[in-house]
């Protein structure tokens, strides 16, 4: 059975991803998520809401999953992972969209430091920071 030539360059793509940028894209599928996710809420469309929250809690426990804790960063990532979880979990129990907001800007962080990370161990200079 052949392919759709798309999905085989998605596949191909995906599979020579330097661990950096896989770890990019799974950051911006989470900003995704989380972005849907206040829309559908303020839409009142839950259905939708749970989905994308679930979606985001796969991603950051795989990212959870994935640490090495031979390295101390590990745990205190470990934790931010588990807060970035309990506020999604809260953000779609209550049906609020606070505690998105509250974790909005922190990802986008993290995801900003791990890009930076990358860069500099493959010896790129970093990009300049955005002015505010």
């Amino acid at each position: 059975m052949q392919k759709n030539p798309y999905q085989a360059y998605k596949q191909q793509s995906v599979m020579t991803m330097t661990q950096g940028e896989m770890l990019n894209k799974l950051f911006e599928e989470t900003v995704k998520q989380l972005s849907f996710a206040e829309v559908y809420m303020k839409d009142k469309d839950y259905t939708k809401t749970n989905d994308a929250l679930q979606r985001a809690q796969r991603i950051l426990n795989h990212l959870k999953a994935t640490l090495n804790f031979d390295y101390d960063i590990s745990n205190n990532l470990a934790s931010l992972y588990d807060f970035f979880v309990a506020k999604i979990v809260e953000a779609n129990v209550k049906k609020k969209p606070e505690p998105i907001g509250e974790i909005l800007p922190l990802i986008k962080d993290l995801q900003e430091t791990f890009i930076q990370a990358d860069k500099k161990a493959r010896g790129q200079a970093p990009a300049p920071a955005a002015a505010p």
